[in-house]
């Protein structure tokens, strides 16, 4: 791990993991404009990790880090692309898609604006770019799970998810595609699906909507109580309250899980435990607490050989964490998901 991680927290200078050079996986169709070549001297070439990004994913008119923060990390890896990463614009969700999981009246609202109150309960104020974002970044998740299926690691720039509830919005999060993506990695084959939620904030619109379910299992290490929940038979939420324990935490969590089957994780990767993170952060824990939280998961994914696909989660601008800073840290979670 480079040893400047924690002792430029502000600026964050990461230099990205390098991949190992592996065979690339044949070339897909419909690559968007932002698409990342990955050469390598010598004939070799990385794997393809898709990351799913659209310009709808930022087209909502409220500017906040849920909708503006998908940008930054697709420009980031477009002046400073991380080898073998390429960008994937995905389909949109449609209206039928997101009734799988949601009230139609809550999904009206969101769409059409009314009633006001409805369509804003995750906090934006309404303009019809809402709706776009949302179904596409629930687009974005939905093809990160199948794509994941395929290639064994996928990712979308997606945010604002796990406490949307059947019926409403709630923290920043419009619709629970999450939730939508394990139904949609279950129909196509994946047999269960584990949702590993590590976003600072509990993930209790996950586990109500998930509620009653063996095919999907979650597991939640959070350090801040917003949507704290009693987790159901099977599913497991640890509120850590030391940045001591956090790794730890979810080393013995992951082990916890090595006897039983998945066939697929979907892994909610916040950066909003990092201790400048103004909504939600723990003190201590830094860029390299993080950086080590990535190369647990991916590693745990890939000794066990699950396919795993990854959203953001949350990650906030501060007074001692600028967006460059911030780009930086989800930026770890793409190199190692990549190496």
């Amino acid at each position: 791990m480079d040893g400047s991680l924690a002792a430029t927290e502000d600026a964050l200078s990461l230099a990205p993991l390098l991949p190992a050079r592996l065979s690339r996986r044949a070339v897909l169709a419909g690559l968007g404009a932002l698409a990342l070549p990955s050469s390598l001297p010598d004939g070799e070439e990385r794997p393809l990790l898709r990351l799913f990004y659209s310009p709808d994913y930022v087209g909502a008119a409220y500017s906040f880090e849920t909708t503006r923060k998908a940008g930054w990390i697709a420009q980031s890896l477009h002046d400073d692309p991380i080898p073998g990463v390429v960008i994937e614009a995905p389909p949109s969700l449609t209206e039928e898609d997101l009734l799988a999981i949601h009230a139609p009246a809550y999904v009206a609202a969101v769409r059409t604006g009314t009633p006001r109150a409805l369509a804003e309960s995750q906090g934006f104020r309404w303009d019809p770019g809402l709706w776009r974002m949302a179904v596409a970044m629930g687009g974005g998740v939905v093809h990160a799970a199948l794509a994941a299926l395929t290639d064994g690691v996928a990712g979308s720039l997606s945010l604002g998810l796990h406490h949307a509830r059947r019926e409403r919005g709630n923290g920043f999060c419009t619709f629970n595609t999450l939730v939508l993506a394990a139904h949609a990695a279950l129909a196509a084959g994946a047999g269960r699906v584990l949702i590993l939620d590590l976003d600072a904030h509990c993930s209790g619109g996950t586990s109500a909507l998930i509620a009653g379910d063996p095919a999907t299992r979650l597991l939640d290490v959070s350090v801040h109580p917003f949507d704290r929940y009693t987790p159901a038979p099977g599913n497991t939420l640890d509120l850590v309250r030391r940045a001591a324990d956090y790794l730890p935490t979810i080393e013995r969590r992951l082990a916890e899980l090595d006897s039983e089957a998945f066939g697929l994780v979907l892994y909610y990767a916040g950066m909003d435990p990092h201790q400048h993170c103004p909504i939600g952060g723990l003190p201590g824990i830094d860029g390299a607490i993080l950086e080590a939280r990535e190369q647990l998961v991916f590693g745990w994914a890939r000794r066990r050989r699950l396919p795993i696909a990854f959203v953001p989660g949350g990650g906030y601008t501060g007074p001692l964490l600028s967006r460059t800073a911030l780009v930086a840290l989800h930026r770890l979670t793409i190199a190692a998901a990549v190496a």
